[in-house]
């Protein structure tokens, strides 16, 4: 039951809600992860030990370099004639939904949702080095 163990790790999120300025106005201005998704999907997990409102705008604004999301939205929407710009990645964006939750361990939530659920435009988490060293 794939829905009920997505549901589980996302209980403690908001509600989903359009990726939008006006949407990520509302985050907090505090440590936290969030995760963008595609039809129900979660398609990005992303994480701050900051504000998660300055970290979404910066999906939005930003540039490839500043935001692994905004430069992978990018390479999906580049043709070979011309390369997205920022206002495209945007536009892309405000067609999926976000949700985020306020933590404290946001890289310990991130990475646990990443090894979960797989999400298409996150770099995946290392293998551990050792495959015989026990757990």
């Amino acid at each position: 039951m794939p829905d009920t163990a997505h549901d589980d790790l996302l209980a403690g999120f908001t509600a989903p809600q359009p990726y939008t300025m006006a949407a990520v106005a509302g985050a907090p201005r505090a440590p936290g992860v969030h995760v963008v998704l595609d039809g129900g999907v979660v398609i990005y997990v992303g994480r701050t030990r900051r504000g998660l409102r300055d970290r979404l705008r910066q999906h939005l604004t930003g540039n490839r370099d500043s935001s692994v999301l905004h430069d992978q939205v990018g390479q999906l929407l580049d043709t070979p004639d011309n390369a997205a710009s920022a206002a495209d990645i945007a536009g892309w964006l405000s067609r999926r939904e976000v949700r985020w939750q306020e933590t404290d361990n946001p890289e310990g939530t991130k990475e646990a949702l990443v090894v979960a659920l797989k999400p298409r435009f996150n770099r995946q988490v290392s293998k551990p080095r050792h495959a015989d060293g026990g757990e």
